[in-house]
């Protein structure tokens, strides 16, 4: 499990529950014991408002959840004030982000870097016995940023390696360093777009695209525009809101990161889902960035 994304979902569903319920002590008993749960509560209590109100009528655990949740709360904010002293920590290297297309192993990684791969098993909680599946989803991988310069110098040998290794599927790795200059270019958000894929479809790192947007998490959200400073042969795809047609004769349409059937049958008139999948004899929805396919 990712502590960070874990952190970021956990947030995010807090304030939809803040939405339904409107205030906090309910939303993080909502949190505990289930959004129905609290409603079968607040209706027993005669609808009323406040956590303490509804209190008698809530699961014991819940009834504890959250004033220990308040206390544990309290005490990181005032800590000095009681006393209460931090212990000893242990403290990340500094971490950059590269994009990893298909499969890859961890210790393979680190043999061809210098990392050390306690390192990249704590940077990466989320990746389980080391591998990177190449089920043609895209992954953030972070490295310590030492290994930056390995990386950028001994890319090709790097990639011939890891195409070499594990499940013989080529792993590719799309990594550019931080431009120090330039004109940005303004991408604006689709729906289904992460930054992960953004970053692998401009050739920039996740860090980078978060830097020049003060972006503090990795959520973004459909119409939001952000500032993209790569290199212009580097650019693949810009304008996501019309399809990208090879020919206007052949009406074929590349994948972009992040796509999916629904989406793509929006961009284009009279085209449905289930005619993508008879034109182009798919199975299943399963999308691979850089795929072809028919849509008219």
């Amino acid at each position: 499990m990712d502590p960070e994304k874990s952190t970021e979902a956990a947030c995010q569903y807090l304030k939809q529950l803040h939405t339904i319920f409107g205030n906090w002590e309910l939303a993080l008993a909502a949190y505990n014991s289930g959004p129905g749960t609290v409603r079968k509560a607040v209706r027993r209590s005669g609808y009323k408002k406040s956590f303490w109100e509804v209190y008698p009528h809530l699961p014991r655990e819940t009834r504890a959840y959250v004033p220990q949740f308040i206390a544990i709360t309290y005490a990181m904010n005032y800590a000095e004030q009681h006393n209460l002293l931090e212990t000893a920590r242990e403290v990340f290297p500094p971490f950059d982000t590269l994009t990893v297309a298909h499969h890859l192993h961890l210790g393979t990684l680190a043999k061809l870097t210098g990392t050390c791969l306690e390192d990249l098993q704590k940077l990466n909680p989320s990746v389980r016995h080391n591998i990177i599946p190449g089920n043609g989803k895209t992954y953030t991988v972070k490295i310590p940023l030492f290994a930056k310069a390995t990386l950028d110098s001994n890319r090709v040998a790097i990639l011939d390696s890891a195409m070499r290794a594990g499940k013989k599927e080529s792993a590719v790795l799309m990594y550019a360093s931080t431009p120090t200059q330039g004109t940005p270019t303004i991408y604006k958000v689709a729906s289904g777009d992460v930054l992960g894929g953004i970053a692998l479809r401009f050739k920039v790192s996740v860090n980078d695209l978060k830097a020049w947007n003060n972006l503090s998490t990795s959520r973004i959200y459909a119409g939001q525009k952000l500032y993209v400073y790569a290199p212009a042969q580097n650019i693949t795809h810009t304008n996501n809101t019309q399809p990208t047609l090879l020919s206007p004769d052949t009406k074929t349409y590349i994948v972009q990161p992040g796509d999916t059937l629904w989406d793509i049958s929006r961009k284009v008139p009279g085209l449905t889902v289930e005619k993508i999948k008879s034109l182009n004899n798919l199975k299943s929805n399963n999308l691979q960035p850089g795929q072809k396919l028919i849509v008219g």
